[in-house]
């Protein structure tokens, strides 16, 4: 259990979205968000899942994790949030790759599938590096990016990550070791 007196509690705002850890008083809004989701759009969207078994009890284990792993630098996971209404839009996380020397880290993002088209995914990534960079003080971010899809590329390069390489056999996925393009960013 995360000790009261340390928490990862890092708030960040846009014109449109809050950027934040996941809280215990966000589960319904962030079940509602999951269970409204569009059937899957193309391969790499997951669409409707069946979140039977998110309770409530499941959802606190989650925070409780995500505390976890950001106390310890390994990942931080954060919720996107429209700021209005506060809907929960979808997730950005980093992983830690390596500290010391490096300050690199990992980017994924999402934004529920309802939601699309609507801006939401480029400005919560820009402002993520920017947490990413600023805050966490990574010198290098990757996002590592299936070879089709399109759309998570289109969002890297419009954020101004560029594309280094393609990683060969990268990720075992779909039943199979696939290969990955990888696009980075460093600070300035």
């Amino acid at each position: 259990m995360i000790l009261k007196e340390k928490k990862f509690d890092f708030i960040s705002e846009t014109e449109r979205l809050v950027i934040r850890p996941l809280k215990y008083d966000d589960y319904e809004n962030w079940l509602n968000e999951f269970e409204n989701r569009y059937p899957s759009q193309n391969r790499h969207d997951k669409g409707k899942i069946d979140m039977s078994v998110c309770t409530l009890e499941w959802f606190h284990n989650l925070v409780d994790k995500h505390q976890e792993l950001a106390l310890s630098d390994t990942a931080h996971v954060f919720g996107v949030f429209r700021k209005e209404v506060g809907t929960h839009l979808g997730m950005v996380d980093f992983s830690t790759l390596a500290r010391d020397n490096f300050q690199w880290g990992r980017i994924g993002y999402t934004i529920h599938n309802q939601h699309w088209n609507k801006g939401y995914g480029k400005e919560a990534v820009k402002e993520a590096l920017n947490i990413a960079f600023t805050h966490m003080k990574f010198h290098r971010i990757e996002a590592h990016i299936n070879i089709d899809n399109i759309p998570s590329m289109k969002l890297a390069e419009s954020v101004g990550m560029e594309f280094e390489c393609i990683r060969k056999g990268f990720i075992y996925e779909y039943d199979e070791w696939t290969d990955h393009l990888v696009y980075y960013k460093n600070s300035k």
